[in-house]
């Protein structure tokens, strides 16, 4: 891409997580808001500067050059660095010059890495790693985290304010976990990314290109650990490879009214082939080694969603993956899941019988399938079913496709 076609923002989106990530390796994560506050000066620097003398050739060289600058005067002029960075870099024997910064490639790619080892270290809540990973690994502004967890800016700040005291307080490294530890540790950070993305595909905000955002970066975030061996396991291909084939329905379940298209009714022509070809490449991938984890099942899943055709051995196939997925992760959602394919595959009535034991009162979706079941047999009972499904609907436009099958029903 041309100096020329780049805009501010997309830089941002680029560099922003690049730079923190940088800083923060070298200084420390206790100074993560400092590396935050100096890439965000570059950045107002850029903008000033390029608004009258132009976008320079390189830009992404031009904001390494600035931020180096701000970064070496901001210790400097604060005496941090002579009195506590550079002794505890000297202990650390990492260094006794001065402390340059190292954009390049590799350092760039190592140090992400890192960050996101550490920002997903299971001392820090769940919810909080998830907006912390968004501010400091995607680089997402504090008022688009708040839209994405449907909160406002005041409790994000005060959510990531505590994220990053975490960091601090627990003495927390930029580094890879040892040997012993990273199975366990890229659980984490697997599981977190798996999160991000549910944020963006199941996510109630009405910011369509915020949704592809988290699911595209979570995506980003997946691949980054298949640059490096130690993280490059089936599991991490497995996630990958699900990711890829729910991203690739995206378009085609959408109306243009912001209303979810259901699988059944999707236009599999608007389905992203591309990505379904990557999600089948990670897929092979992943089948190395003996791990079965639940990302490889559910991978398998959304695989065989990926074939438009109703064939009997696709939800046969379908109904095995969720019984095997239940043993190793049950939920809720996986057991409404799994009663909705034996449905497809076994028929209604050995279905209703299972889906009659799950009693999920709570759950809209699961009044959904009991209407679904009921249809034919009992439409009554149906209809009670869709009405207590539109009573526990949190959205107007889920209220709204339940509305229309209620109508369908009464006519």
């Amino acid at each position: 891409m041309k100096a020329a076609d780049i805009s501010l923002k997309q830089l941002f989106q680029q560099e922003f997580a690049k730079m923190v990530a940088v800083i923060s390796n070298k200084f420390g994560l206790a100074h993560i808001e400092t590396a935050e506050d100096i890439v965000s000066e570059t950045f107002l620097t850029a903008a000033e500067n390029w608004e009258t003398k132009g976008i320079p050739p390189n830009p992404a060289a031009w904001l390494y050059t600035v931020a180096k600058q701000k970064t070496l005067y901001h210790f400097r002029r604060n005496k941090i660095l002579e009195q506590k960075v550079m002794p505890a870099l000297t202990a650390r024997q990492e260094s006794t010059e001065e402390a340059n910064l190292d954009f390049s490639h590799e350092n760039i790619k190592d140090s992400q890495l890192q960050m996101l080892f550490a920002v997903c270290d299971p001392v820090i809540a769940s919810e909080a790693q998830i907006g912390l990973a968004l501010r400091i690994l995607c680089g997402f502004g504090i008022e688009e985290i708040a839209e994405a967890f449907l909160s406002n800016k005041e409790t994000i700040n005060k959510r990531l304010f505590r994220a990053k005291e975490k960091l601090r307080t627990a003495g927390l490294k930029m580094e890879l976990p040892p040997a012993s530890q990273l199975s366990a540790r890229l659980d984490n950070v697997l599981h977190i990314i798996y999160l991000l993305f549910s944020e963006g595909y199941y996510s109630q905000t009405q910011n369509e290109i915020l949704r592809k955002d988290l699911c595209l970066e979570a995506l980003r975030l997946g691949l980054m650990l298949t640059a490096a061996e130690l993280t490059n396991l089936p599991k991490t291909n497995a996630l990958i490879a699900l990711m890829c084939f729910h991203a690739s329905r995206f378009d085609a379940r959408e109306a243009g009214d912001g209303r979810v298209v259901l699988y059944e009714e999707q236009d599999e022509t608007l389905w992203d082939t591309a990505l379904i070809s990557q999600g089948i490449h990670f897929l092979d991938l992943s089948a190395r080694g003996s791990e079965v984890s639940s990302y490889h099942l559910e991978a398998r899943i959304a695989y065989w969603h990926c074939m438009k055709e109703d064939a009997a051995e696709k939800w046969e196939q379908i109904l095995q993956l969720y019984n095997q997925l239940l043993q190793i992760n049950y939920s809720p959602s996986v057991a409404l899941n799994r009663t909705f394919a034996l449905y497809k595959a076994n028929g209604r009535e050995a279905a209703l019988i299972e889906a009659e034991k799950l009693k999920l009162e709570h759950n809209h979706f699961y009044f959904l399938l009991l209407a679904e079941l009921y249809k034919e047999i009992d439409p009554e009972k149906a209809l009670r079913h869709l009405k207590q499904a539109y009573s526990l609907a949190k959205t107007q436009t889920e209220q709204q496709g339940i509305r229309e099958k209620i109508d369908r029903l009464s006519a």
